[in-house]
């Protein structure tokens, strides 16, 4: 069995910032939406976009729930992938009209938090991660950076 210690790599290191920084993102807009827009002025905002009001409920929740788990590295594949549809939404109901570039409120930033979803699920907890923690104190035969 592989210590955590003799585990971490580079690419593990890589993948810690990478998640933590997407955990951010994440539960920064999960608080905008709560704190500043408000539940229910997200609720009427879903509304004016044609989508059931609860959908903004759903969007906070899932916001803070994807945060949470990428900053304590648990599921932390399964939680990158579960955002990739919270922001092709952002994408298809809010700034894929306004074209590519973010000076219009374009995509090109979505398009790009994407691509580092994707790369986490493919990346894996990486280093200083619970998920990882769990799995060797199960004996897990999983690899030290799934």
């Amino acid at each position: 069995m592989t210590t955590i210690r003799n585990a971490d790599t580079r690419a593990d290191w890589a993948a810690t910032i990478l998640r933590l920084s997407l955990s951010i993102l994440f539960i920064a807009h999960a608080w905008l939406k709560f704190f500043v827009f408000t539940p229910a002025g997200t609720w009427a905002y879903f509304e004016k976009l044609g989508l059931p009001g609860i959908v903004g409920y759903a969007t906070i929740a899932g916001e803070f729930a994807i945060g949470a788990a990428l900053f304590l590295g648990i599921a932390t594949r399964l939680a990158a992938l579960a955002g990739v549809p919270i922001i092709l939404g952002a994408i298809f109901m809010v700034h894929g009209a306004n074209g590519f570039w973010s000076g219009k409120n374009g995509w090109e930033y979505l398009g790009f938090w994407i691509a580092a979803l994707i790369a986490q699920a493919l990346l894996g907890d990486g280093a200083l991660s619970l998920g990882r923690v769990l799995r060797a104190s199960r004996g897990s035969t999983q690899p030290a950076h799934a």
